[in-house]
């Protein structure tokens, strides 16, 4: 039977971070194993770095060692959490089985009694960690093992994964050979991080962080163009079998205008189109693609979101993307999302985002998402784009690539699904 911890998810993640981005792994729960000292010990020994959880009836204490139990005299990190906030005071050194001596001498500053279901504290402990006793009653104890979210064999399997993904889009050939790039149009509000999605998988592929696409924080939006952009394989200088189109951001009353949605799936506007707000202008001349081919038309359409700010999007904004949803689904296109931004929620980490669709911010966030503007969950995914970072990092290169496959997916079932006859 599993054991499961006492710790809500945000509790666990608190003291996660706080001590340094690890990741916990239930090792002993006195409830399930017995309050026992010895039978502690054999569990807990030679597991490493451990942290030990006290559960009295209003709080929570507890002890994180650095050091695996039969190793030398060491110095432990006691802590108290109480609601958002930990305290904690350094005591010791000694033998870390100490700690759970019942300290009949009163030598030892802070000591676990199992038997007697108590924590002991003397003075000095007590009046550093804000207790108002020199003992606690607990109901419970726990103890996990600690390793670092990222370390280094999780790190040479997000190598590989990465090279098996790199090595996936780069050998991808579109449906039936019908065109020898799909089109993937990224549409979203002004801020969400179109332009910083496009720049962040030109980055991976060019080996190194690049801003080709212009990224800003003018509320009406960057992009004021049309812009297709073809991706160079830093390994061999090749374009790649896909091309990036970017259009301005959408918003309640300026922006992208609907009417163009319509042009720019049919593969109407070429490159560097200058979109105009005055609405002047006129259908099938000047630099208006009059008859498009296959080539030229949108086979996939990934709508773009921040994780900060979806929640918060009008009724305006959600009524429009609903519309666009409904002119995809007359033309056909098979649409997807992009959460970006994930990385800046609340207690998320960099270790979080290797298995980040379980972390419960990223979870009410993709629920917010699905609820709000009806896209199955199965169709959104996860991205962090490259904003500050200086050097790639396999953890952010994983979710784009991943994503950017299940992309090239869509355009497939757009491809395999368009009319035979309209493909000459």
């Amino acid at each position: 039977m599993e054991v499961a911890t006492r710790l809500t998810w945000m509790q666990e993640k608190k003291l996660q971070n706080y001590f340094g981005e690890k990741q916990f792994s239930l090792l002993y729960k006195a409830s399930v194993h017995g309050f026992s000292t010895d039978r502690l010990l054999q569990i807990c020994s030679n597991q490493g770095p451990t942290l030990t959880v006290i559960y009295s009836e209003d709080q929570i204490v507890g002890a994180y060692m650095q050091k695996d139990y039969g190793e030398g005299n060491y110095l432990i990190a006691v802590f108290v959490f109480q609601e958002t906030t930990i305290t904690e005071c350094k005591v010791g050194p000694f033998k870390l089985p100490m700690l759970f001596d019942k300290n009949v001498d009163g030598n030892l500053e802070v000591s676990i009694h199992l038997k007697d279901k108590t924590m002991y504290f003397n003075k000095n402990a007590m009046e550093k960690l804000g207790l108002s006793q020199i003992y606690i009653s607990f109901q419970d104890c726990e103890v996990f093992r600690c390793e670092d979210l990222l370390d280094e064999r999780k790190m040479s399997g997000l190598t590989e994964l990465k090279e098996s993904l790199l090595c996936a889009i780069r050998n991808y050939i579109p449906y039936g050979g019908l065109v020898h790039k799909v089109r993937i149009l990224l549409l979203g509000p002004v801020g969400a991080g179109k332009s910083s999605f496009f720049n962040s998988v030109r980055s991976i592929f060019r080996g190194h962080v690049t801003n080709q696409a212009l990224v800003g924080s003018d509320p009406t939006g960057t992009s004021e163009k049309y812009r297709t952009y073809f991706i160079k394989d830093g390994k061999d200088n090749n374009t790649l079998p896909f091309i990036l189109c970017d259009t301005m951001g959408l918003s309640e009353k300026e922006g992208l205008d609907m009417d163009d949605i319509p042009y720019i799936l049919e593969g109407h506007f070429p490159d560097k189109y200058q979109f105009n707000s005055l609405k002047l202008r006129p259908k099938g001349i000047g630099n208006h693609t009059v008859c498009p081919l296959l080539k030229d038309r949108i086979h996939c359409v990934a709508f773009v979101f921040s994780a900060n700010s979806v929640g918060q999007l009008s009724h305006e904004m959600v009524e429009k993307i609903k519309r666009i949803r409904r002119e995809l689904i007359k033309s056909d296109v098979v649409h997807v999302v992009l959460l970006t931004h994930v990385d800046t929620l609340d207690l998320i980490t960099k270790g979080d985002l290797i298995d980040v669709y379980k972390c419960v911010p990223v979870k009410l966030q993709l629920e917010a998402v699905h609820r709000k503007l009806g896209f199955p969950l199965s169709d959104i995914f996860v991205v962090s784009n490259y904003t500050s970072e200086w050097e790639l990092e396999p953890v952010i290169d994983v979710l784009i690539l991943s994503a950017l496959k299940e992309m090239l997916r869509a355009a497939d079932d757009f491809l395999e699904n368009f009319p035979l006859e309209k493909t000459v």
